[in-house]
């Protein structure tokens, strides 16, 4: 029997699960619904999202609603007649109304482990956390966020240098194929619903934005490193260093100088980082947090608020990414100089 399908999607982790449907033999995708074009570039030219490209490759209708929550898409959806509504990232938060239409329910491929990283940005998270494992849950969707029953899970362990990037391209492919065996067992009676408990273990995974990316040099140098990968390739982490904007885009965890490791000066890390805030005025020299603890022709350190940061690659404004030494050869650092918040 054929399933018939209207996927809804935005962002590029859902097109992996979108042309896994187009592809499957015993699925129909009637209608892609995705959000309106949105305006890029310094050109402010509109730019189609990723799931809207990807249906109109496949000859497949696309619905771009600002709200979703109008009633002509509710009723558009009736005209359909849809088994499934397929929900990736869409972007809104989908109404009653329409949750009830599929007789086989809206289904929804969640980037994280349920009950676990509820929100717009689990996969960031998990990396800036610094959890061990991530993975796909596939849920039935009711009005909250995130919050419907469970359906399948399936776990994926982070390589002790992922990043936000390498996690979304591992997590788009098991949804795609998450969603699918989801399908099959819905559709052969086999599914089980698994109710969630009304709280989650972590916070609320919130959409990023850039100033999310500002450094915080009194944190530890463990929580910098993993802010660096979780937000590496969008939106980034920066600090300012000789008045101009500095994006970090790789580092590394270092032997602290003063001979303790820093994983032993993380476990007293916020004592510490407290201590440097309300010290910074009288402090100077390397000691302060965000100054160049030690600098040679080929590695750059930072003091942080426990431990330092080794500098691996990095941006100055209005140039090209370039590891540590190159930037160094153009950039006399001294120790003692300053990477600022601001």
């Amino acid at each position: 029997m054929i399933r018939k399908i209207v996927f809804m999607g935005t962002p590029d982790f859902a097109v992996g699960t979108l042309q896994a449907l187009i592809d499957a033999p015993d699925c129909q995708v009637q209608a892609v619904f995705t959000q309106p074009d949105k305006a890029a570039g310094r050109s402010g030219a509109l730019k189609m999202p990723p799931v809207k490209e990807t249906a109109l490759a496949a000859g497949i209708p696309v619905y771009q609603p600002a709200r979703i929550r109008e009633p002509e898409w509710a009723e558009k959806l009736q005209e359909l007649r849809p088994d499934f509504i397929v929900v990736v990232a869409f972007g809104q938060i989908i109404p009653e109304e329409i949750l009830s239409i599929p007789p086989g329910g809206c289904i929804n491929v969640h980037a994280s482990l349920l009950p676990k990283y509820r929100g717009a940005a689990p996969i960031q998270w998990a990396v800036i956390n610094g959890e061990r494992e991530s993975g796909v849950t596939t849920m039935r969707m009711d009005e909250g966020l995130d919050t419907g029953d469970m359906i399948m899970r399936e776990s994926v362990t982070l390589a002790p240098k992922e990043t936000g990037g390498s996690l979304f391209d591992k997590l788009s492919a098991v949804g795609a194929s998450l969603l699918l065996r989801t399908l099959d067992a819905i559709c052969d009676g086999t599914a089980q619903y698994e109710r969630q408990p009304e709280e989650s273990p972590t916070p609320y995974a919130a959409m990023l934005t850039r100033k999310d990316g500002r450094i915080d040099w009194t944190k530890s140098a463990g929580e910098i490193e993993r802010l660096i990968r979780g937000l590496d390739p969008w939106p980034g982490t920066y600090t300012v260093y000789r008045g101009k904007m500095l994006k970090l885009w790789a580092a590394e965890v270092v032997e602290d100088a003063r001979g303790s490791s820093v994983e032993a000066r993380d476990a007293a890390g916020e004592a510490h980082a407290a201590k440097v805030k309300t010290d910074a005025g009288a402090a100077a020299g390397i000691d302060v947090p965000g100054s160049v603890a030690e600098v040679t022709k080929t590695s750059l350190r930072i003091r942080t608020g426990s431990g330092l940061l080794s500098i691996l690659e990095l941006q100055p404004e209005g140039k090209k990414r370039m590891s540590v030494d190159v930037f160094l050869r153009g950039y006399p650092v001294k120790p003692g100089e300053r990477f600022t918040e601001a």
